[in-house]
Parts: C-alpha cells; structure tokens; sequence
C-alpha cells in the first residue's frame, strides 16, 4: 500500500479543507487506507502524482471522486431515533397547527445515502395519513459525495438497515427486492428532492426553512467552519425553525443565537 509524505499529506488535507470544509488532518492512516491503493491502480507512483492530476483535473471528476474516497458515508433507518419522535411529536404538530401551512419545508443536508430523508418522508406521511395529497411535502435532501446521492436515488438497502425500524413500517413503504434488500416503494421517493451541495457555499433558499437535519456531518469540520456554517443555518431558518445535530455534535464552542431545547436540538 502506498505511504503518503508529510509534504504530500499536507497538500492534500489543505486542498479538501480549502475546497470543501472537511478536517483530515488527524486522518492520516484512513487517506492511506482509501488511496493506498486506488492510486497505483491509476498508474501513479506518488501522492504527488495523483495529486498534480486531480487538482488540475479542469472536468472536477477526480476531486469529486477524491472527495468521495475520503468521506465515511454510514448510516441506517432510525438511526438516533429521538430525533426522528422529536420530528414526529413536535416538529411536524407545530407546522401543522400552529404554521396552519400545507408547505413543508425540511432540509436534510449531508443526507449520504438517504436513510436518513426517507425516515422523514415515512413519518411524514403517517402523521398526515389521508391529508398528505394536500401538502407540499418534499424534503430536500443534500450531500457533497455524488456516490452516496446515487445509492439515495436508487433507493435499494440492505434489511441489516432495517433493524430499527418498525416491522408495519418496513412492510407498508418497502418491497422485497431479494433475499437480501429491499427498495423504496413509489410514494416515499417521491417525498424527496436530492440535491448536490457543498455547505461552503451561499444557500440561496426561496423561503425560510422550518427544520434542518445535519446530523454526524460537522464533525468532519474544523472550529471556524463549524461556526460559520451554524450560523448560516441559523439565517436560513424561519422564528421558531429547528436545528437538529448528531448525539456526539454540540454547539458549546460555538459563537450563535440558538436556543437549545435538548441534547443536539436547536431552535432559532
């Protein structure tokens, strides 16, 4: 397996920090463990090599399946389930009731594989039972890799993601595809609008959100990224708009004006 220099190690964790946010720099030993061998397969001798062509790659496809290679994409349904009964027992009630809108406006940002957005959709859909054709009830659901967004699009899983998650559930959303998965019914893909999306850069949102979900992505990220970019959620939430973040996130070393409501749950 190819061994990455400290010159060739910094130019590379520099690049993807500059570019897309994300902190490598205490990853070492995984960019040797997802480019140690992709790199020779290429052709290439050196980090240095791949690296000279990658970044001048003018297309971009390189540095997005460089990006690809050294982002962790793991995930499954229900995964941290407080969060989904929070979504369920307050978030939807107060947009329902209280918002009186038919107009949802949820983002999941850094979706990865789509687990996630489609749990949202399924308890989207229980909560608005027969109303549900009355709603604009799309959830935008983001993520920077393009490998994890094709797997979202898809919509086929292994059942080993399922384990969480309420057997009725699985049956009435789901379709055995074989032995070994299952796919998306119909009505749940198209509950959700995948997008590409690098959160370094402007949002640009019609309307103010009512809920993001950005759960286990900003550990990547270092302090100052962190901080810019709770703030600019904080922006793009409407008075009352939640913030939900992954159970080992926390904002205490952050600069913002988040009111926290309970562990990794934020309102504005």
């Amino acid at each position: 397996m190819l061994k990455i220099n400290d010159k060739e190690f910094e130019r590379l964790v520099s690049f993807i920090h500059d570019n897309y946010g994300v902190d490598l720099h205490k990853k070492r030993a995984l960019i040797e463990g997802r480019l140690g061998n992709y790199i020779p397969s290429l052709g290439f001798n050196t980090y240095a090599e791949y690296l000279d062509f990658a970044l001048n790659d003018k297309t971009g496809d390189e540095q997005v399946t460089l990006l690809n290679r050294l982002t962790t994409n793991h995930t499954y349904f229900m995964r941290e389930r407080e969060h989904f009964d929070f979504y369920k027992d307050v978030i939807l009630p107060w947009i329902d009731k209280q918002l009186h809108t038919k107009d949802l406006r949820v983002w999941c940002a850094g979706c990865s594989t789509g687990q996630e957005p489609y749990t949202l959709a399924l308890l989207t859909l229980e909560y608005l039972g027969a109303g549900a054709a009355g709603w604009d009830r799309t959830i935008l659901s983001t993520d920077l890799s393009d490998r994890a967004l094709a797997v979202a699009k898809k919509g086929l899983y292994p059942k080993s993601d399922f384990s969480e998650m309420p057997p009725e559930w699985v049956k009435k959303y789901f379709v055995s595809y074989d032995a070994n998965q299952y796919s998306v019914n119909d009505q749940l893909k198209k509950s959700l609008a995948f997008r590409r999306l690098n959160l370094l850069d402007k949002f640009s949102f019609r309307q103010p959100l009512q809920t993001i979900f950005c759960r286990n992505v900003m550990i990547y990220f270092d302090g100052p990224t962190k901080n810019t970019l709770i703030n600019k959620y904080y922006d793009a939430l409407m008075p009352g708009g939640y913030l939900l973040i992954g159970h080992s996130e926390s904002l205490s070393s952050c600069t913002h004006k988040f009111r926290y409501v309970m562990p990794s749950v934020y309102q504005k």
